[in-house]
């Protein structure tokens, strides 16, 4: 039986339990609108659009499901992809761990993607799926970093911090989501590493301490995570331009 005619093969987990406060008061982020939609119907909706991924499993908060899934019912979203609503937990390692245990046993490979990140091109999802496919345990999208970085010591919010060093920008990359695991891969990470305070923020992180090796697929400048005010606004923007140019 081929991958494509195996159901459930690839699922992506979303989660989306998460307040979203640098956007400031009122809706959690993934519910802020986005064009009238919100976003989480954005980042559904882009997961969706790879036909490679049959299941999006997107992780509410806590006491939140029933509110997202009757928004996901309200919206119009692939015939070919199934839905699932599961309430997160109080971290997004949780809350991931949470989605995985509510995936179908016959599925082999989870995307992970953020909820923040509604517009990531559909060639971005079907690259990370295609290289997991390919033997790769665990692949995220990057971009090459644009700005100098500096390591800094930490000081009291406020005060100037000392420079430690000036990493070296050429072997940098700043990572984007849906990252792609192995099934078994993101399991056995999500059961072995513990990460203390907010948990983790970054799932390929969490594979890299089990000393497994991550792999690097080329990311998109669309994908950007909305954080701030004026991420609304850019993202605006691009759907603005995509409208014009039937893209959306």
């Amino acid at each position: 039986m081929s991958d494509e005619s195996r159901p459930y093969r690839t699922a992506a987990v979303i989660p989306a339990a998460g307040r979203g406060v640098r956007l400031g008061p009122g809706a959690p982020k993934a519910l802020r609108a986005l064009n009238g939609t919100p976003m989480l119907i954005h980042a559904v909706r882009a997961m969706a659009a790879s036909r490679a991924v049959s299941l999006v499993v997107v992780v509410a908060p806590p006491d939140g499901a029933p509110e997202v899934k009757n928004l996901l019912d309200e919206h119009a979203l692939p015939e070919r992809t199934d839905f699932l609503v599961v309430a997160g937990g109080d971290t997004r390692q949780e809350s991931v761990r949470l989605g995985l245990d509510a995936l179908p046993d016959n599925i082999t490979v989870v995307l992970v993607h953020d909820a923040a990140r509604p517009l990531v091109p559909v060639d971005t999802v079907d690259a990370v799926i295609e290289a997991v496919r390919d033997g790769a345990p665990a692949v995220v999208p990057a971009l090459p970093v644009a700005d100098t970085v500096k390591e800094v010591e930490p000081t009291e919010k406020g005060r100037p911090e000392p420079v430690v060093a000036t990493l070296e920008r050429a072997r940098l990359r700043a990572v984007q989501t849906p990252q792609g695991f192995d099934r078994d891969t993101l399991v056995r990470a999500h059961e072995t590493v513990a990460v203390n305070g907010e948990g983790a923020t970054d799932d390929a992180g969490m594979v890299e301490q089990l000393g497994t090796p991550v792999v690097v697929v080329p990311g998109h400048e669309e994908a950007f995570k909305v954080t701030r005010p004026l991420d609304l606004v850019l993202a605006e923007a691009v759907l603005a331009r995509r409208r014009a140019n039937d893209v959306f």
